[in-house]
């Protein structure tokens, strides 16, 4: 889904008071809490996540889940444990209503994203 919002908050405003909010949020201090030096803003019409190097990610509720993109995966989790138990795709971590976020291992894997990124190590696509 698309939210023609200019800012976080105007997009925190648009989004139904339902499940996706809740996990859309949960990821959203995750994100926070693990870059603080992040700056957040709107970019492709989601929440997005950078500085002056470019994005690093965006955060996105979508119909059926919400949706967490980084550049490859792979290139964070190379063999896949920090990510069992989600639904992912190259580049696109899907966070749906049976998931409860506590379950996985998700703020280990974004900070180990941020560490990457600061440390100028490549993790686009």
């Amino acid at each position: 889904m698309q939210y023609d919002a200019k800012t976080p908050a105007e997009y925190m405003e648009m989004l139904e008071d339902d499940w996706r909010k809740e996990k859309l949020e949960k990821l959203r201090q995750l994100i926070k809490n693990s870059g603080p030096n992040l700056e957040e803003g709107i970019n492709y019409k989601m929440l997005s996540y950078g500085d002056e190097n470019g994005i690093l990610f965006h955060l996105n509720a979508q119909k059926k889940y919400v949706s967490l993109y980084i550049g490859d995966a792979k290139k964070v989790d190379p063999d896949g444990r920090l990510l069992e138990g989600i639904d992912a795709g190259k580049g696109c971590l899907r966070f749906k209503k049976s998931l409860a976020i506590s379950d996985t291992q998700i703020e280990k894997f974004i900070v180990r994203t941020v560490e990457m990124w600061e440390r100028g190590e490549d993790v686009a696509c």
